[in-house]
């Protein structure tokens, strides 16, 4: 499919950087393409000269940002997008702050846990916390989540204020070329109502998502603690300890980014619009 777009869809800019918006195009495109492109595929997509995509390529390998495959046949797109935003200073305290409580919730809890955040229409893991046990549900830092896929992104959403949460949503349909579902905003009241989310995973059978959100200092949702639930044989630890164990873990959290303790506390004593 080609991605260029035509001049009906792109906004007039006063200031044309064609080089960077070559660059951003490639780095888009092979985020897209988890199974890497050939220098030709990339042109044919991007509607552009194999030369002018050859030399982009190779100025972003030789910055981190792509590698080839052992054959030397595809490109592939590297971690430094990722390790960039993670030395972002609010991305780097939120995991800073979150990453030693992550670790009690899992030697607590035996179970694995993760702290995402939305980025458009998907949300995006920073950070992941194995369980002891050798079996387990696990969620790979900087794998990205459809947004309506994700719990993590519905507890974000369901605490933020209307405008962000408009914002959020016509991103994602932007991204996805989708209407959202038509009891979204029935769904979030009652997740606000009730401070979190526990719902059945969107994608894993037997696997059951419970999230909490994390606010930061102006009481805004900033991400989502989330342990994905997997019932053990002879496991005496339940739904509702994991519910409790995160609820404090994500005030402990929360207040640590500065949140005071109303915000922190969720559900109802929380205004979202504010």
């Amino acid at each position: 499919m080609n991605r260029k777009t035509t001049s009906k869809t792109t906004p007039k800019r006063d200031y044309p950087t064609p080089a960077l918006e070559k660059g951003l195009d490639i780095l888009e495109l092979f985020a897209s393409t988890p199974g890497g492109l050939t220098v030709s595929e990339a042109a044919r997509t991007l509607d552009r000269t194999v030369s002018e995509i050859f030399r982009m390529l190779l100025c972003l390998e030789q910055r981190g940002y792509l590698s080839q495959s052992e054959n030397r046949e595809k490109y592939h797109l590297t971690l430094r997008l990722f390790r960039l935003a993670q030395e972002h200073p609010p991305t780097k305290r939120l995991v800073t702050e979150a990453l030693p409580i992550m670790h009690s919730v899992a030697h607590e809890l035996r179970q694995s846990c993760h702290l995402g955040v939305l980025d458009g229409g998907h949300v995006v893991i920073l950070a992941q916390v194995d369980a002891p046990e050798s079996t387990g549900f696990y969620v790979k830092p900087g794998s990205k989540v459809e947004l309506m896929h994700a719990a993590t992104g519905h507890v974000i959403l369901a605490h933020q204020s209307e405008d962000l949460r408009r914002y959020a949503l016509e991103e994602w349909a932007r991204e996805t070329q989708r209407k959202k579902p038509a009891d979204l905003e029935s769904h979030l009241a009652r997740i606000q109502r009730r401070g979190h989310e526990t719902r059945a995973s969107y994608q894993v059978k037997g696997v059951v998502n419970i999230s909490f959100p994390v606010f930061g200092a102006r009481g805004e949702p900033v991400a989502g603690i989330t342990v994905p639930y997997v019932k053990r044989i002879e496991d005496k630890i339940g739904i509702q300890n994991v519910v409790r164990t995160l609820r404090i873990a994500s005030r402990e959290i929360s207040e640590a980014l500065g949140a005071s303790p109303v915000d922190s506390r969720h559900g109802a004593s929380h205004n979202p619009a504010r």
